[in-house]
């Protein structure tokens, strides 16, 4: 347990020191290119916000099996602000004589920053899991078919009930059996592209771990699916 917490404190110790070298970085970077006063503290807080926010929603979006290249996108440009300002301090650039185009950057970085964190904040949120549609379970009992006796198989009531003197049986009348048919199972629910491949991501996961292939209702109940789409589960294993 003490060195589980002493990994922790380290790993959290580390993670301080670099953001506290990279904020410096940074306002020391828009210091130099004009902005002066409390704008300078702003920016290190403007791009380590940015690309906070911009990991959690691609993490969000990989969860729920979407395309996060909006996010991935920012976090890319929020990393490269952090990065550049970093090298741009190590003695490469003259902070004494910044380049024109650096002040440009550092300058419109304010609008590039809102845009980016309007559009994180403004994505709309997919549930994780697709809302199936209300079917009923299809049930062993209602999967089987029912045998329905035909004519010939029941008895005649006229001839129970005549007297036993008749010396023979009156004959049955012949009729043609009646149809049987077992109801159709419920139609298997067709699952999403990202679901799919969750699916077979799950199932292969199994296999490689057990050797066995994987039972289709313990994927559905992993992925957090009703039990009606236990057959669209099989489908793609």
């Amino acid at each position: 347990m003490r060195a589980h917490l002493a990994r922790v404190d380290a790993v959290i110790v580390q993670a301080v020191i670099a953001g506290a070298l990279s904020f410096s970085h940074l306002h020391d970077l828009a210091a130099a290119a004009g902005q002066d006063g409390w704008k300078a503290w702003a920016y290190p807080v403007s791009v380590d916000l940015l690309l906070v926010a911009a990991w959690r929603r691609m993490r969000q979006q990989q969860r729920a099996g979407q395309a996060a290249g909006g996010p991935r996108l920012w976090f890319l440009v929020a990393l490269a602000a952090s990065l550049g300002a970093n090298v741009a301090t190590a003695g490469l650039l003259d902070l004494d004589d910044v380049p024109a185009w650096l002040r440009v950057t550092v300058a419109g970085w304010p609008a590039i920053a809102f845009f980016g964190g309007t559009l994180l904040a403004h994505a709309p949120h997919t549930p994780e899991t697709p809302a199936a549609p209300a079917s009923p379970a299809t049930t062993d009992a209602e999967a089987e078919p029912h045998a329905v006796p035909s004519a010939v198989d029941r008895p005649d009531r006229d001839a129970l009930s005549a007297p036993s003197t008749d010396p023979a049986p009156a004959p049955e009348p012949a009729a043609d059996p009646v149809a049987t048919s077992a109801p159709a199972p419920a139609p298997a629910v067709a699952l999403p592209p990202a679901l799919v491949d969750r699916v077979r991501a799950l199932a292969d996961e199994h296999r490689s771990a057990t050797g066995r292939p994987a039972d289709p209702d313990a994927v559905r109940a992993r992925l957090g699916l009703p039990p009606a789409m236990t057959a669209s589960v099989a489908a793609h294993l």
